[in-house]
Order: structure tokens, then sequence, then C-alpha cells
């Protein structure tokens, strides 16, 4: 398999899995610092995929660190298939739930002209947007998994 940028086990494969671990723990935090967020479905779903999102991109990011100190390239085929099935997964549960509750701010700003509980629809735009922040660098990595492998 080549050596792309970003592939398992490399510095940038590294940092993508960083982020995707940064901004879904940042969503949940935006989220359960609001009280009523469980009163929303969308916004449990997104608790729940940004949860799921979180715990996968830590994993991974631990099997990258250990391989960048270990200066291995993790290119074994049915490891990149893993990760392609994972990544393509979680990065569809993560729009899924990004979008979702999106839609449910944009009602409470934009179509209600008000948001009647105060300083929580702040958070939960908040955590929307770290939402979509943690889907991109997904969406980057499963596209080089797919890549890495039809390469193979």
């Amino acid at each position: 398999m080549k050596d792309f940028p970003g592939t398992p086990g490399t510095v940038l494969g590294l940092i993508l899995r960083l982020s995707q671990f940064i901004f879904a723990a940042g969503s949940i935090a935006f989220m359960v610092s609001s009280s009523s967020f469980f009163n929303f479905t969308a916004f449990c779903y997104l608790i729940a995929a940004m949860g799921l999102q979180a715990i996968w991109s830590f994993v991974l990011a631990l099997m990258d660190a250990y391989a960048v100190v270990r200066r291995k390239v993790l290119h074994n085929p049915v490891l990149v298939c893993l990760y392609l099935v994972g990544d393509w997964a979680t990065s569809t549960l993560s729009l899924a739930a990004a979008c979702s509750s999106a839609g449910i701010t944009v009602l409470f700003f934009n179509d209600l002209r008000h948001c009647y509980f105060g300083e929580e629809c702040r958070n939960y735009q908040l955590s929307v947007v770290c939402a979509f922040l943690s889907w991109i660098p997904i969406s980057i990595s499963s596209l080089i998994m797919l890549w890495l492998l039809a390469a193979g």
C-alpha cells in the first residue's frame, strides 16, 4: 500500500483523529451544559452520535500515537478495511445528527423568531457547530482510507 498523508500511523492521521475527538467532545460538553436538551430527540441523537464519534476517534488516536512513536505505518489491509467501515459509519451518523440538530436550532431562531430557552440556545448552536466541525475531519479521514484501500 502506498503512503498517503493522513494514513493510519502518520502524524497527519493522528492530527485528524485528535481533531475529531476534540470537536466531538466539545459538542457533547456544550449540549450537556444546558439543562433541557433531553426534551428534544434530535439533541439526544446528537449526544449519542458524538459519544460514539469521540470513543472511535480516541481509540484510533491512541493507535496512531503508538504507531507514530514506534515509527510504524499501519497499512494492514484488514485494519484499513476496519478503519474504513468505522469511519464511514461514524461519519454518516455524525452528519445525520448534526443536520437534525441544526434543523431544531434553525426552528428556534429563524422560524419561531425567538428562543425561549435563553442561554441554552447559544449552547445548542455551539454544539451543532462543533458537531459539523467534527464531521469534517472524519469525512477527510474516511476518504483517505478509501483511497488507501483502492491504491493497495
